[in-house]
């Protein structure tokens, strides 16, 4: 079914303009701070009496927007009644979104002379915490470029276009750096033998043939490998029966840079004969690289 209506949100300095840009330039007519108020009126006129994807829109609703508070109900009323809306929540760091707008002339929309920019950051979070918990996707922008979030946003556009069932993402990343924003589930590896004090391995990466080879014969790499993907072949299903269009596999190890890595492409390899979308991010390979 193709997607009707896009709705961006999130918290100042995500990258939410980046996102509506991106769908722009996908064929989607954009509005940005959009009053939730009239997006009844925008589904009624434009969306629901028109088969035609050429009136496909994309809005931001965020903090800024007016009647905000409303978009949950907007979301479960017109779901209900046949229009494919989809909300994808952008997301980062609080500390990274300080200092987006430390290094920008921007103003946050939440400051005020009471309320400083690290409480303005804390308290969207808080105010928006019931849309985010809406979503079909979040995207977590912390160690995104611009060019990175345009990848992801028309990735998953030209997904929803071709009707996948469900999308699987399975993020390697390191626990030092923090947990993903954006998973669904988290796999915590690190009890696996870690290849870092294997002589020869210590530079190498999870995409390495060497570390591969290693791990490979482990057989307690094996034995998690397994529950693992029996795991996920019982509980993917069940998301998809519940809707969800963009699930993300978060597979964590200390540093990010062998256990999770080979894990995340090794699941992704064996989903690839079920799933016709199976991504796989490394979120701190490129510090090794």
């Amino acid at each position: 079914m193709t997607t009707d209506l896009f709705i961006i949100s999130g918290r100042s300095g995500s990258g939410k303009t980046t996102a509506l840009k991106t769908l722009e330039d996908n064929g989607y007519k954009c509005l940005d701070n959009f009053p939730v108020n009239l997006l009844d009126m925008l589904i009624e006129k434009n969306l629901k009496r028109s088969g035609s994807t050429s009136n496909a829109y994309a809005v931001c609703a965020d903090s800024r927007s007016e009647s905000i508070e409303l978009l949950p109900e907007v979301l479960n009323a017109w779901g209900r009644q046949g229009v494919n809306v989809i909300l994808i929540y952008l997301d980062a760091q609080s500390p990274t979104l300080v200092k987006r707008f430390s290094e920008t002339r921007r103003k946050h929309p939440l400051t005020s002379e009471e309320i400083d920019l690290r409480e303005a950051v804390n308290l969207e979070a808080k105010y928006l915490e019931r849309i985010a918990e809406l979503a079909d996707l979040t995207i977590d922008t912390t160690s995104l470029t611009s060019r990175d979030l345009e990848a992801q946003v028309r990735e998953f556009v030209i997904s929803n276009k071709e009707s996948s069932p469900i999308n699987l993402v399975f993020r390697s990343f390191g626990f030092k750096r923090g947990v993903p924003i954006d998973a669904d589930f988290v796999f915590d590896v690190r009890c696996l033998c870690n290849p870092r004090w294997i002589k020869g391995l210590e530079a190498l990466t999870g995409l390495d043939d060497e570390t591969r080879e290693y791990l490979d014969s482990v057989p307690m790499v094996d034995d998690l490998y397994n529950d693992i993907k029996q795991f996920l072949s019982k509980w993917i299903p069940e998301c998809e029966k519940n809707s969800k269009i963009y699930l993300t596999l978060a597979i964590g190890c200390t540093g990010g840079q062998h256990r999770s890595v080979y894990m995340a492409e090794r699941l992704a390899q064996f989903f690839r004969t079920s799933y016709a979308v199976v991504q796989v991010r490394h979120r701190e390979l490129k510090d090794f690289l």
